[in-house]
Order: structure tokens, then C-alpha cells, then sequence
């Protein structure tokens, strides 16, 4: 064999990653929040960028400045149409200013938070009105400071026997003290103390529905009617009207003081709206504010007296921030591209609900916008929707299922309404099985093996035959 070294010409193409291409890619995935964090820390590091509003803001500066430099500038008053005023206050478009300044409509009232009373202050407010020593009112308020947000005790009384030198009959006392307060049954140590605390308060007679929390508990939550009737020989119908009665009861008494600083609220990404029979597509632009060059470094460029240094810096950022506008609008434009195919693909969801959810992929959108999958997925990661029927995570649209009796595509969430719709109107004394809930499907078209049902069932959080059935 011979072996020898040649110098070959070759044509190929292949992909780069440049750094463009990778933040758009980047800036593509971000949801909302890791937007604007990102943004933030990009208008602090590059002067060359401002938000859009300062934009106007600037405008209005320089045709201010303007005005009153010019040399036959007009009296302001000579300028006002005061039949347009005076119209203005006829159709009551006349906006009053708030103290800071902003017009009664920018308000936004979420962000002002009522006061909200917490459980331990609603306890502590009660604590007042017992007549207690202040050292006991000490070693109370103790014990109520140690209570979970559910209500629940969380302390070992040993270590509150020892801190506040009391004995075991006396801490029991003081105990009772905060389990007398409201709500009722707070101050419990577990599930079982917290409904026998209430059922103690109770006016009807409550002896069968003590019996089975304190013997019984396991056996009701796996709804063992007829095995608990055996055990406390009664009739079926004495053990369900306890039951009822148990099952009326608050498990976690605090949880009606529950902050409401604890709910977060979500900014659509993309608005669908219906104008004029045709579904329109709006991006938000709340969730990716708009960017332009500041003003003021573009007079530097233009400036013949600016160095070459400050030149070389301010063209540095310059390409900066324009290529970081450009990954923005291509953002926007692709969002905007995929929706824009969902809807298309889910014309009768938006017509008529969740019923109508059909089977979609991500190919299938990206084969009509013509772009990749990846780029769909990055598109639609963390990104939300609002339309008439609420609000919706993107990725939700995407729907795997089953094929209906007509060849169509019968979505999971479609199946699940159906499931939650047939327990619904079931007879409770004769649930319906999985696979009875299986052969009813069937019967509509739709073919769902048993166990498919089941899954469906448990993500719905529906109980199994056993525990659904009334005796």
C-alpha cells in the first residue's frame, strides 16, 4: 500500500453558534421574569439603552425646549381649543391627578394591600379577655406563638414545662386555654385531637362520630363504612350521618388566616382576541418592554469633537444594544408566529372550550411556521395566554390523546372532563368503576383502556370506586 500526503480544496457547510445566534436563542426561552431581570441588568451596563418610555419623555423635553426658544412663540392660552375642553368635561374625559402626579386611570390598585390580621394576632386579641395572671398570659402567649400557619401545635411541652417551670397537669390546663379560642379546634397536636376538639363544641349529640375519630380514623379516610358499623355495632346509616358530620369539620383551622401576599400573579404573555369574527393575536408588550438608542449618545457620535476613545466605546455598545433589539423583536415575531399557528390548529377550542381540544405536537406547529422544534419549545417555555375562557400556559395547547370514532384527535384534557363529568352525575351508592367509565367512552367513540382512565382519575384527584361510594 502506498501512502502519500495530498492537499485537497473541499466546499462544506456548516452551522456556527455566534454569540448573536446565542442570545437570541437565550433571550427566546426567558419567560417573563428572567425578561426583565435580564433587560435590567443590561440597561445598567450598557448606557447606549433606554426603555421606551423615556423615549416620549425625551421628545416632549425637546419640543418644550423648542417652544420657547422660538422667537414668535404664541401665547399658550391662543392655542387651546376650549370647545374641545369644555367637550372633554361633558363626557367626563377629564382625568384628575393623583398626589404623585400620575392620571386616576395609571393607577394600579393591586398594588395596594389591605391589612390582614394573622392568626397569632387574632389569638393574642382573645388571650386579653381570659382573666390570666401575666405570668400565665406569658406562658400562653408562648404557645401560641408556636403554632404551625395550619394551627397546629409545633412544640415539644416538655421543653415548655422546663422554660416555664410548670407541671404536666398545669401545661394541659393552659393548653385548653388556646384550644377554647376561635377558631375552633386550633391548638390541636394532630388531626385526630383537632376534630375531637370540635365536635366537643358541637350542640347535637356527637358520641358515634368521637368514637370513630378516636378508634376509627384510618378505616374512615379508606371509607370503610360497613367495617366501622361492625366494629361500634350500629346500623350503616348512624355510621354515614357521623361520617357527614366528621367530614363537615375544618382539618386545618388556621388556614382561613392565610396571607394574601402569598398569591402571585401572572402577566399574559399574549392576548387573543376576537374582533369582527376572526381570532387577533396581541403580544403583551408589559412582558418585554420596548428598548431604543438614548439620545444623547447618538448627538456624541455625530459630534466632531468627540475623541476617538469615546467614539470606539459608544460604537461598541451601540452594536450591543441594537443586536439586543433585534433578539427582542425576534422574540416578539416568533411568539407571536406560534400562536398565531395554535390558534389556527385549535380554532374550536377558542370557539366552543375545552371539550374541543384536539391533539397537537410541536412539529406540527413548526413545520407550518416553518422553523424547528427546539424553536417552538423555546418559544412557548414559561410563556402564558389569555383568551375568553382564562388564562392558559402555551405549553397546555399541546395535547397528546387518543383518535376519536371519526379518525379526529380527542385530546387527554378533553378525556379528563369527560371522566370528571361522569363521576359527576354518577350514583353514589353505585360508582362507576374504571372500566365502566372505559365502556361508556367507548361508546362515544373515544377508546381509553382502563388504565389509561385510572391515570387520568388520580391526576384528577379523584378518589377510586371504593372511596367514593355512599352506603
Amino acid at each position: 500500500m502506498k501512502m502519500q500526503f495530498n492537499l485537497n480544496l473541499v466546499q462544506s457547510q456548516k452551522l456556527v453558534m455566534t454569540p448573536e445566534l446565542k442570545q437570541a436563542i437565550e433571550i427566546l426561552q426567558y419567560n417573563t421574569q428572567e425578561l426583565n431581570a435580564f433587560l435590567q441588568e443590561e440597561l445598567l451596563n450598557n448606557p447606549v439603552l433606554q426603555q421606551g418610555q423615556n423615549q416620549l419623555e425625551e421628545e416632549a423635553r425637546d419640543y418644550d425646549k423648542a417652544e420657547s426658544e422660538s422667537p414668535d412663540r404664541e401665547d399658550v392660552f391662543d392655542k387651546i381649543d376650549w370647545r374641545e375642553v369644555a367637550q372633554d368635561f361633558e363626557d367626563g374625559a377629564v382625568r384628575h391627578k393623583t398626589p404623585r402626579g400620575e392620571t386616576a386611570e395609571d393607577v394600579n390598585y393591586d398594588n395596594f394591600v389591605a391589612s390582614e390580621v394573622t392568626l397569632a394576632e387574632h389569638l393574642l386579641e382573645q388571650l386579653h379577655l381570659t382573666g390570666l395572671s401575666s405570668e400565665d398570659q406569658e406562658a400562653v402567649r408562648f404557645l401560641i406563638l408556636n403554632l404551625d400557619p395550619n394551627g397546629y401545635l409545633d412544640l415539644d411541652l416538655r421543653e415548655f414545662q422546663a422554660l416555664y417551670g410548670k407541671s404536666e397537669q398545669e401545661t394541659e390546663t393552659l393548653l385548653q386555654v388556646v384550644q377554647n379560642f376561635d377558631p375552633m379546634g386550633v391548638g390541636a397536636r394532630d388531626l385526630r385531637e383537632c376534630l375531637l376538639i370540635q365536635l366537643g363544641i358541637k350542640a347535637e349529640d356527637t358520641a358515634v362520630a368521637e368514637r370513630i375519630v378516636s378508634n376509627h380514623l384510618d378505616e374512615l379516610a379508606r371509607n370503610r363504612i360497613k367495617e366501622i358499623a361492625k366494629a361500634e355495632d350500629v346500623s350503616v346509616d348512624v355510621i354515614q350521618d357521623a361520617v357527614a358530620l366528621i367530614r363537615s369539620l375544618e382539618p386545618k383551622p388556621g388556614r382561613q388566616f392565610a396571607s394574601l401576599r402569598d398569591v402571585r400573579y401572572i402577566t399574559p404573555d399574549v392576548h387573543v382576541k376576537k374582533m369582527d369574527g376572526e381570532y387577533v393575536v396581541v403580544v403583551n408588550d408589559a412582558t418585554a418592554p420596548r428598548l431604543h438608542i438614548n439620545k444623547f449618545y447618538r448627538e456624541l457620535l455625530k459630534n466632531a469633537n468627540s475623541s476617538e476613545e469615546d467614539i470606539g466605546y459608544i460604537s461598541k455598545k451601540l452594536s450591543s444594544a441594537l443586536k439586543l433589539i433585534k433578539s427582542i423583536e425576534q422574540r416578539r415575531n416568533t411568539i407571536f408566529k406560534v400562536v398565531e399557528s395554535i390558534v389556527r390548529f385549535q380554532y374550536d377550542f377558542f370557539e366552543q372550550g375545552t371539550m374541543y381540544l384536539k391533539t397537537l405536537n410541536l412539529k406540527d406547529v413548526a413545520d407550518e411556521i416553518g422553523v424547528h422544534e427546539s424553536t417552538v419549545s423555546r418559544a412557548v417555555n414559561g410563556k402564558y395566554l389569555q383568551c375568553a375562557h382564562g388564562l392558559f400556559e402555551i405549553k397546555y395547547f399541546f395535547q397528546s390523546g387518543v383518535s376519536g370514532s371519526f379518525g379526529e384527535g380527542v385530546s387527554s384534557e378533553s378525556i379528563k372532563l369527560l371522566i370528571k363529568n361522569l363521576v359527576a352525575d354518577e350514583n353514589p351508592k353505585k360508582p362507576l368503576s374504571d372500566q365502566k367509565i372505559s365502556d361508556q367512552l367507548k361508546e362515544s367513540g373515544i377508546q381509553v383502556s382502563r388504565r389509561t382512565i385510572a391515570k387520568y382519575r388520580d391526576e384528577l384527584g379523584i378518589p377510586a370506586t371504593s372511596k367514593r361510594k355512599q352506603y
